[in-house]
């Protein structure tokens, strides 16, 4: 794991001062605390973090070919290199080094690019080829790892791991991109297809970007996507066996590190399999870390300590507080956008934690959006069956009257919140689906926002890219195109980043073996029976996993990361709350309607509401303002 930046000039050949990409690099030393490299050339300069994990002694990078040809900077892991590196070995290659980011120069060499499709595992890298005079940058299939670029007045392109990277160039210009900020407040992120500082984009999952001196700015290339439009017809038993035989591939595979490696253990179902798993190949007691609550009703430690014990763990517990809110400043850092899932705090803990006895942590992340692990994936799946029962001519009028009128009763028990089912059975499916992964409704927003703010972003509308991905999706169901949206948009904007900036905080590889892309093209192909069954999400892979785990670790309801930021605006964040409506960085902008911010604040203090979330977003929103554009 590490980070990477680089400059290439797009026009002419001019040279690229080294100090320049040094800046870049400085800008977040945490990705790469072992080493670092910086390689120029007429027209390029490629720089590298290093964490070391794989051939410690000569894995340094940039890394160039033996006649200088080809040079390359890679961020992540290629698990299957040692196979590719035989392929090539006996097509007549020969290395120098026993580590992955060799076997991508050699790939190239041999396939050019499609030697990416080769590669199993999560990466972002760029390659400059010196007799094209061609920059090829390309992000792994799933997102796992990110990478930013952005083109600048003088006819160069830059690029990062981190917009932080992109931001110590000093011809980045620094100005907001509003749509971005209208993305932000209904998902609660900014999409990997958006960014806060106009210019600057986010090379897609499963995407490849090819530019060559003296030739017009390319568009990005996908190279992957997962398809839901085939169905397996094999039996249940055979799908069993075929799924363990997939996890624990994926599982070994990201088990081969040159350093201490441990898992990330919540007791839930995706990480105890991950666990499981690893017992299974290991020879030593494998490593797991929980973060438990001092709060009864937000701790899961005790089933955490079931499986370490079941599977004879070397497992480590530390319990804190809820009240975490310290981070805060912490988070605005590391993840330069706003970012509003708060269950980052937690994830940084819980990193820390492993950081003190490994370098390389397994997660479970992944399976809910593979499996259809969400309860938002079973509601839409029997929100759908009743739209195609019940015409729009009936639906939208019956069911929107009962949504207006409902009163909105988020204090309620989950029965009686039927304020947000009403509106969805009164839509379509994919407006149904975007307003149910969506954290601040439209409706709302419209409310938020000012009046010059809401003509200068015009029709745009976040949802829309939400139902615009499930109507294109290669799928056949309703819950396919559910999930289908989520792996192209929920996943690498909000799980995958808070894992990469929470782990990379601390300097520690995050591995996801449950994001294998042959296990998520596998899931894909399921019945929806073997993703859904009953009240059920992730059905085939709990049977699947019947045999190692027990009844009540498989079957018991989903918690996660729990935090109590209600509490927090009505305690030591009062004052942070009052201030989002004037004097902050937020109320400058004039984006937001100042006395309505005034009225969700003082509401909230009161007691009158619950606008919890909603404050967290509108802070976390104020401190990337306040870094990224000095407001």
């Amino acid at each position: 794991m590490c980070g990477i930046a680089g400059i290439f000039h797009l026009e002419t050949a001019k040279p690229v001062d080294p100090a320049r990409v040094g800046l870049m690099l400085d800008a977040m030393p945490w990705r790469g605390p072992d080493d670092s490299g910086i390689w120029t050339a007429p027209g390029i300069g490629l720089g590298h973090l290093r964490l070391s994990i794989i051939d410690l002694s000569t894995g340094a990078q940039p890394m160039l070919t033996e006649d200088d040809s080809l040079a390359v900077v890679f961020n992540g892991e290629i698990y299957n290199f040692m196979e590719v590196r035989a392929e090539l070995e006996a097509k007549g290659h020969v290395f120098r080094t026993h580590s992955d980011t060799e076997v991508i120069l050699h790939g190239y060499r041999q396939w050019g690019e499609a030697c990416v499709e080769k590669f199993d595992g999560m990466f972002a890298f760029a390659l400059f080829d010196a007799r094209a005079q061609a920059l090829w940058l390309v992000r792994d299939r799933l997102g796992v790892k990110p990478l930013h670029y952005a083109l600048l007045s003088d006819g160069s392109l830059i690029f990062g791991s981190e917009l932080k990277s992109l931001l110590a160039h000093p011809l980045l210009r620094r100005a907001p991109d509003l749509s971005a900020v209208e993305d932000y407040l209904a998902y609660g992120y900014v999409p990997d297809d958006a960014c806060l500082v106009a210019g600057v984009r986010k090379l897609g999952a499963g995407e490849t970007l090819r530019l060559v001196r003296g030739r017009p700015m390319a568009q990005p290339q996908r190279y992957w996507d997962v398809s839901f439009a085939d169905r397996s017809k094999a039996k249940p038993e055979a799908l069993e066996e075929e799924l363990v035989a997939l996890m624990r591939q994926a599982v070994r595979s990201r088990m081969v590190a040159d350093v201490p490696l441990g898992a990330f253990l919540s007791g839930g179902v995706d990480s105890s399999s991950v666990v499981a798993l690893m017992a299974e190949a290991s020879k030593q007691a494998v490593r797991t870390c929980t973060i438990g609550f001092d709060v009864k009703e937000l701790d899961e430690t005790a089933y955490a300590d079931r499986i370490a014990r079941r599977f004879a763990t070397d497992h480590r517990t530390r319990i804190v507080s809820p009240d975490d809110y310290g981070l805060i400043d912490t988070l605005a850092l590391h993840f330069d956008e706003p970012f509003a899932d708060a269950s980052a705090l937690p994830t940084y803990r819980v990193c820390e934690l492993a950081r003190e006895q490994v370098t390389v942590a397994l997660s479970g992340d992944g399976a809910d959006e593979a499996f259809a692990g969400y309860r938002r994936h079973r509601f839409q799946m029997q929100g759908e069956r009743l739209r195609s029962l019940i015409p729009a001519s009936v639906r939208q009028p019956v069911f929107g009257t009962l949504g207006r009128y409902y009163p909105k009763a988020d204090w309620a028990p989950r029965f009686l919140r039927a304020k947000s089912t009403f509106l969805e059975l009164a839509g379509e499916g994919g407006e149904a689906y975007a307003a149910s992964v969506g954290v601040t409704p439209h409706a709302l927003r419209q409310r938020l926002f000012s009046q010059d703010m809401k003509a200068r972003l015009g029709a745009y509308r976040a949802e829309d890219r939400y139902i615009k991905a499930m109507a294109q999706a290669p799928a056949r169901d309703p819950l396919d195109r559910a999930q289908y949206a989520d792996i192209r948009i929920w996943l690498p904007g909000d799980i995958l980043t808070k894992t990469d900036r929470m782990s990379m905080a601390v300097s520690l590889e995050a591995r996801e073996p449950l994001l294998d892309h042959r296990l998520v093209e596998f899931a894909a192909r399921l019945p929806v029976a073997q993703r859904i069954r009953g009240n059920s999400g992730k059905y085939l892979m709990k049977k699947a996993m019947e045999p190692y785990l027990p009844q009540d670790i498989l079957y018991r309801p989903k918690m996660g990361f729990v935090t109590p930021i209600s509490d927090w605006f009505r305690g030591p964040l009062a004052g942070e709350a009052t201030a989002i409506a004037g004097g902050s960085a937020l109320a400058r902008t004039e984006w937001f309607d100042a006395r309505m911010l005034g009225r969700i604040a003082a509401d909230h203090k009161a007691g009158i509401a619950d606008h919890g979330r909603l404050l967290w977003q509108l802070l976390m929103l104020d401190k990337a303002l306040t870094r990224l554009f000095a407001l």
